[in-house]
Formats: structure tokens, sequence, C-alpha cells
């Protein structure tokens, strides 16, 4: 599968990243079939886990971004790690179109009222967990909401996805763009202002832009609230790769069901004659017969011996 791109860099006022998810969303949206509206939605909440995801440090860590809201899709949810890999899945993709909650401007609202949570589990004992209130119907508004609540950060955060006639992804990214401590809040006041001047991140993913090119854009002929040209100077640090890849396994999901208990698995089995999972984050099944628990059962006991 062909993976998607981020670069992440610093300015004397910032530190930026930006990101082409287009294939990464893709395979989102091939793995769970969505339509074009929860495509939309989840694809922004990828494009942003992943771009997050690049502060872990360990192959171990863990970020895990979610939004518990009262919208038609319920729980919103994309985890991402340090080796650019990312999954989610949304709750509940039954309930699309034609629901009556309104956000502020009057477009439906999928998301509701809610929370926020950014969960980093770094392998200590408790994850750090940020909590904020939904701010708006719209992703990025409460990504750059929760960053300067929750950890105090002035940021910029742009996320979009494209949809042909087809409801197929065309053009998925984004980028976050944030202030670095000690200096001026005007240096956000000039990028938002400059974000209004030019076209969205995906039009212009698909005009032919790459990520350099956007992010020239961006940086090239600011200007200060009396129309003054401002230069400022920025390095790309880093590009990585990012994909949609779910790690589930078969023996994992048997390890799990192994947590309900002898009584309750041997009363599946007896009704059922089988036990089947489904994996939120890829849709794959799996199906367990009375043979794959005895011969788990008899791994662990020679373990224990």
């Amino acid at each position: 599968m062909e993976k998607s791109r981020m670069i992440r860099g610093t300015s004397k006022s910032a530190r930026f990243f930006l990101t082409d998810t287009t294939e990464l969303v893709k395979e989102a949206q091939k793995l769970q079939k969505l339509d074009p509206i929860a495509v939309t939605l989840f694809g922004k909440l990828l494009t942003a886990t992943a771009m997050m995801g690049q502060d872990l440090k360990s192959e171990k860590d863990v970020l895990t971004v979610r939004f518990n809201g009262d919208g038609a899709y319920g729980i919103l949810l994309a985890t991402a790690k340090s080796d650019g890999s990312v999954k989610g899945y949304i709750g509940n993709t039954e309930k699309k179109i034609g629901i009556n909650k309104k956000d502020s401007l009057g477009n439906a609202d999928f998301i509701g009222e809610g929370t926020l949570q950014v969960i980093k589990d770094m392998g200590l004992k408790d994850p750090f967990v940020g909590l904020t209130k939904i701010s708006s119907s719209d992703i990025a508004d409460n990504i750059a909401h929760y960053f300067f609540t929750s950890v105090q950060v002035k940021s910029v955060v742009s996320l979009g996805v494209k949809v042909n006639e087809k409801g197929e992804v065309e053009k998925s990214g984004g980028f976050i763009i944030q202030l670095l401590p000690g200096v001026e809040d005007d240096f956000i006041d000039k990028i938002e202002r400059k974000i209004k001047s030019i076209k969205s991140v995906t039009d212009l993913l698909a005009g032919g832009f790459d990520l350099e090119r956007i992010l020239k854009l961006l940086y090239e002929d600011m200007e200060d609230e009396e129309g003054n040209q401002l230069i400022e100077e920025y390095s790309i640090l880093e590009e990585s790769e990012i994909e949609y890849k779910c790690d589930c396994s078969r023996e994992r999901f048997l390890t799990g069901l192994l947590t309900l208990g002898k009584t309750e698995i041997n009363e599946l089995l007896e009704e059922h004659g089988e036990i089947e999972v489904e994996c939120h984050f890829c849709m794959k099944k799996y199906v367990y017969k009375n043979d794959d628990f005895n011969t788990l059962l008899s791994k662990l006991d020679k373990r224990v011996e």
C-alpha cells in the first residue's frame, strides 16, 4: 500500500506539521466502507491524530484522540504511534443523514455536545489524559481549542478531505502551526490572515502542490495588520511516511476473549457453535471454535510449567 507523507519543522516563531493523508484516508474509507460525510469527518480526525502523534518518542507510545459526543456518529476515535501508523473508527456509521441536531450555523452536527479526550500512553503507571468540552462541530476547531485550553499553546489547525462525485476520497491533508514559547501572539494572527487569502489544503493538493510548496505559500508574503510584508525563515527538520495500519491479530482477539471467563465462553459455543468477533479498526472478522480455546489454554499451561 502506498503511504502518505508528512513534514515537520520550525521557524523563529512557530513549529509546524504539514501532511498529505490522501492514501491513508483512502485506505480507511475502503476498509470501513464510509460514505462521503463519514469519511470527511473521520479523515480529518485521522489527519489531526497523525500529526499529533509525531510528538511520541518511544515505539511503544500510543496517542489516542477521542470525541465522546451525542451527535449522530457517537464516538469518534483515532490512535497514532511513533512509527507513523494510524487507525480509528466511528462508533455509529448506521445513523447518517437526516438528523435533527444542528450546529450554531445551522449545519447538521454529527459530533454533538460532549468531551474531547487526548490520551498519551507512554508506558508509565498512568497515561496522560487531557480533557476539554467539545467546542464546535468542526474537528479542526476542537483540536485547536484543546491545544489552547489543555496545554496552553496557541495553534492554527487546518484539516480537509475532498471527495469526488462518486463519494470517493480524492485528496486529504492538513497542517498544525503552533506558537513557540515566548513569542508574541500576533504571529498566529498573521498565519490566520494568510490562510484566509489562499485555497484550502485539499484544493492546493488537487492543484498539484506538494507539501514543500504549500509550506512556502503559507510562510511567504505574510502581512501585519498595517499591511507590511513580513518574511520569516523556516526549516524542515524531518520528513516521514504515515499509513493507516491495524495491528489486530487472531491470537490477540482470542486472548481477549478469555477475559469473558470459561462459563460464558462455553455458553456461547454451545448456543452458536462458534464465536465471531470483528475488529472496529479494519473490519476484519475472526471466527473461533472450541478447539481454538483448548489450544490456547494448553499453551498457557505450558508457559506456567
